[in-house]
């Protein structure tokens, strides 16, 4: 069984479409199933950066701890039930990749996005914590929202889908260790869980932002990406890879639709990825 954990979280969004983002996962809120479901009532305000150069890191640093609090109380009333974290932006997704990682040591990570997220508050061209959510999680950030080095291993990451890199962030990498997979390898089932498979892993998270699948998927998207992947590609891929490797948290977010009345358009989609990721 799932355990679905809601964070309509917009402080970590670059897009003057943020605050849609909350509309997007009270949508998909509505669909999932009630008593499986916790929807954390995260605050408005937008926070200070406190000369971090992170926009709003106080109200994300607040959020990761009521996202690592709820976890932690899951975990301990139902240790063996996989929980699924939805967004809101990217940046929720860094407390569950901690928390998988304390429970499964030698994690890797999947990272499935447009963009790999792999910004520092230096070479960001927004200041904004979505596109620096990958670098916290390999130890490399703020230390207010880093993960310690070591946490997960970068040689056990895998970017998926991403065809919108920061010139910085093709740096990152190549230092970094990281394995690519560009959206037309998606085209091949078993080609993510290959690249999991290759780094060794014994436990897989995955992350899925929705701006990975192509404009023609999915309307709800304020950073659309030509020549994306489809439903079919990433639900198949999801598939497979966790014949092979245990999958122990993933996380969905990026739904900002249009308007609030426009968010149900695209439930039909999301719900195949959540599907494929519970």
């Amino acid at each position: 069984m799932t355990r679905y954990l809601v964070v309509p979280q917009w402080q970590g969004s670059p897009s003057s479409r943020a605050m849609q983002l909350i509309d997007g996962a009270q949508a998909i809120a509505g669909d999932l199933p009630r008593a499986a479901t916790t929807v954390l009532d995260v605050p408005m305000e937008a926070g200070e950066s406190l000369d971090t150069g992170v926009h709003r890191l106080s109200a994300l640093q607040r959020v990761q701890g009521m996202v690592a609090e709820a976890l932690e109380a899951h975990a301990a009333s139902a240790p063996d039930e996989a929980v699924l974290t939805v967004g809101g932006d990217c940046g929720i997704a860094l407390a569950p990749i901690a928390h998988a990682a304390r429970r499964s040591p030698g994690l890797a990570v999947v990272w499935i996005d447009a963009h790999p997220d792999l910004n520092s508050p230096d070479t960001s061209p927004s200041g904004a914590f979505a596109g620096m959510v990958l670098r916290a999680v390999v130890g490399d950030g703020v230390p207010q929202l880093a993960l310690p080095a070591g946490t997960v291993a970068p040689q056990r990451v895998v970017i998926g889908a991403t065809r919108s890199y920061d010139d910085q962030e093709m740096g990152a990498v190549a230092d970094f260790g990281i394995t690519t997979l560009g959206a037309d390898r998606f085209a091949e089932p078993d080609a993510l869980a290959d690249a999991v498979a290759a780094t060794g892993a014994e436990a897989v998270y995955v992350h899925v932002d929705i701006d990975a699948l192509d404009p023609a998927e999915i309307a709800g998207n304020a950073h659309p990406e030509p020549f994306g992947i489809t439903v079919a590609e990433l639900t198949a891929a999801l598939a497979r890879l966790r014949a092979r490797v245990p999958l122990v948290g993933a996380s969905l977010a990026g739904y900002s639709p249009a308007s609030s009345a426009a968010a149900t358009d695209d439930l039909g989609a999301i719900l195949r990825v959540i599907g494929a990721l519970a």
